[in-house]
């Protein structure tokens, strides 16, 4: 087991030193890291400071040093520590985790405590409870806006938003019950979003006939992107296994495909060989 983890860390060390990679088919992982090394964008500054091994510190000094094209150090106090990446990264490739624990992960490197976000799909709350955990401080600062278009997520949200925060955090969470598409008729305008998240698909549990769809969630990527500060991140986790799941991906997809390179990092994750799988995209603006 040590020798895996030896291995993975080791796989995973050139990932934190690269480049931004702007394509939708790029590598995923390399996408996500590859930020900290962007001049374009700051991770929060109060992330506690991680220790890491002599052996990773001088490795990290050599390859930063070979890079002659890039001038940018790269922030190694800013990252996450290397045990949680293991445990998420390792275990979603290795079948063990899953796609919503990797969109977490990512939460965790881009918002900080104060921050406004926005839970675009709540469904029955465990991403609304996330990011109020994320971004909720101890003076009741930081904001998520949730919404869903039934009016039973919404509920099923609302109780466990009461059962998992106290009450400062949970007056911090706005919950509304409409469409996504018509975020901003619910975010104050100006309003500095630092994350925009969504699950796409139906509830679960819920009337699977009542889903996310093509024309409404490209309306609310197209608010998204206008709402999101830069530095920020949309983030989608998109189910291609129920009717109109695969077009609504592809709309996603392409919508990701045509944002200027120079303006916004895009990538996705997905399984190979497993074609029912959730797909995993993230649109950083830079």
């Amino acid at each position: 087991m040590v020798r895996e983890m030896t291995i993975f860390r080791y796989l995973l060390h050139p990932l934190l030193l690269a480049k931004p990679l702007i394509s939708s088919t790029s590598s995923p992982f390399c996408t996500v890291f590859s930020l900290q090394n962007s001049p374009h964008f700051s991770f929060p500054i109060n992330r506690r400071r991680q220790q890491y091994s002599h052996a990773f510190s001088v490795e990290s000094r050599r390859l930063a040093s070979s890079d002659s094209s890039s001038s940018t150090n790269v922030p190694t106090d800013s990252f996450p520590k290397f045990s949680e990446l293991d445990d998420v990264l390792k275990g979603y490739m290795f079948g063990q985790k899953k796609a919503t624990e990797v969109a977490h992960l990512v939460w965790k490197l881009v918002v900080q405590k104060g921050d406004t976000v926005v839970d675009a799909t709540c469904g029955n709350g465990n991403d609304t409870v996330a990011l109020a955990k994320l971004v909720v401080d101890d003076f009741a600062k930081g904001c998520v806006y949730g919404m869903d278009v039934q009016e039973d997520a919404i509920q099923n949200t609302s109780s466990l938003l009461n059962l998992s925060l106290d009450p400062n955090q949970r007056k911090c969470v706005k919950l509304y019950s409409i469409c996504h598409s018509r975020m901003v008729d619910v975010i104050p305008e100006n309003s500095s979003v630092r994350l925009v998240a969504f699950n796409l698909g139906y509830l679960p549990g819920g009337d699977k006939g009542i889903i996310t769809n093509s024309a409404t969630t490209l309306l609310a990527l197209k608010a998204a992107k206008e709402l999101l500060l830069p530095g920020g991140v949309i983030s989608v986790v998109a189910y291609v296994g129920h009717p109109g799941g695969r077009e609504e991906y592809e709309t996603v997809q392409a919508f990701a495909s045509e944002l200027p390179a120079e303006r916004w990092v895009c990538s996705q994750i997905q399984m190979l060989n497993k074609p029912l799988a959730p797909v995993l995209v993230f649109l950083f603006k830079r």
